[in-house]
């Protein structure tokens, strides 16, 4: 348990700001998501299925950008 403890402190700063974006593009993505369907329901999980769709879509990004393909 203390190393989860040693990284939440040397981390807080970037793990406040990385839930602070978190919040602010489910924010933006369910507005828009309204906005495109005028049904709020499906505002409402759009907005949190887009971002988890996305970190899946990062990490084999940053895969392939590490691996010979483009390098």
């Amino acid at each position: 348990m203390s190393c989860v403890k040693t990284f939440m402190r040397y981390n807080q700063r970037t793990l406040k700001k990385t839930l602070s974006y978190y919040i602010m593009h489910i924010s933006i993505a369910m507005l828009v998501a309204y906005l495109v369907t005028g049904n709020l329901l499906v505002a409402m999980t759009l907005s949190l299925v887009e971002p988890t769709v996305q970190a899946f879509a990062f990490f084999f990004h940053e895969k392939l950008w590490n691996s010979k393909l483009l390098n």
